[in-house]
């Protein structure tokens, strides 16, 4: 064999690139496997499934229905694969139901031609006001296992790297020691016992791929790191009056004000410019 025959498989390998819309669905399928297969992370696979099948089939009729063209549906698979994770429910009616309302969200709730809710967060806070007798949100059931947060964290922090949104984590979780240690001196429980939640994949999700979606953060690092303190100072309230599920409420309220404003200052400053 020559030496030019043998180094094509090499420079094929080479020149193989991964869409970038495929690497968070990959990593994303990894962290579940792993993590279900370690740790029985996932409340089953069937509702699992569920909530997949759920997402992708909303995404898929929605988007022909209201563009008139069928779409690539990794985001939808993203979004299917955190309702079937965050759900926890003996029944699989809420799996599919969070997902569709998550999807449908994206085609209902839009401003200027944007969705401004993070998807399964939209579907994640209506299902907890209409569903809350039927279905709960993944938090301590999984316990705070050091090696799940790692590998989570590590395939998280692959995925925001790819983004460029990793300011976003880091502004979060320092805002978040932060007002743990505010709301420490001010109920007087340990400081540690505070921040705990960090290491829980509840919040690890939440940090990781949903206060980073790069469809409803701002675009400016300077927008984004605001953003982010300020959805933990929402958190620090609701966290204070003992909400279980503060951070999604946080994000729910601040997350579509922010970037209702940014466009709207945006279009001023274009104004500005073209008067």
């Amino acid at each position: 064999m020559s030496t030019v025959q043998a180094s094509q498989p090499l420079q094929a390998v080479k020149k193989f690139r991964l869409p970038p819309g495929y690497i968070g669905p990959i990593l994303i399928s990894a962290i579940v496997v792993a993590a279900h297969i370690s740790f029985g992370v996932l409340d089953g696979w069937e509702k699992f499934a569920v909530a997949l099948i759920a997402a992708m089939a909303t995404e898929s009729v929605l988007h022909k229905i209201v563009v008139g063209e069928w779409r690539n549906l990794s985001s939808a698979y993203i979004s299917g694969n955190s309702a079937g994770i965050l759900v926890r429910s003996p029944f699989l009616w809420p799996f599919a139901l969070c997902a569709a309302i998550s999807i449908a969200s994206k085609y209902v709730f839009r401003f200027r031609g944007t969705h401004i809710w993070n998807p399964t967060n939209f579907g994640i806070v209506v299902m907890l006001l209409i569903a809350s007798d039927s279905m709960a949100v993944l938090s301590i059931q999984w316990g705070n296992n050091m090696w799940a947060m790692l590998v989570i964290w590590i395939v998280g922090l692959l995925v925001i790297s790819r983004v460029n949104l990793a300011n976003i984590c880091i502004t979060y979780v320092l805002s978040f020691i932060f007002f743990g240690w505010l709301r420490s001196m001010i109920t007087g429980d340990a400081f540690l016992a505070e921040i705990a939640p960090l290491t829980g994949p509840m919040y690890q999700l939440f940090v990781l791929f949903m206060i980073t979606d790069p469809k409803t953060t701002l675009k400016s690092k300077t927008g984004q790191n605001i953003v982010a303190f300020l959805i933990a100072f929402a958190e620090f309230f609701f966290r204070l009056g003992e909400a279980v599920y503060a951070p999604f409420y946080a994000l729910f309220i601040v997350g579509p004000i922010a970037l209702i404003i940014s466009i709207l200052w945006k279009e001023r400053k274009e104004k500005l410019t073209h008067s």
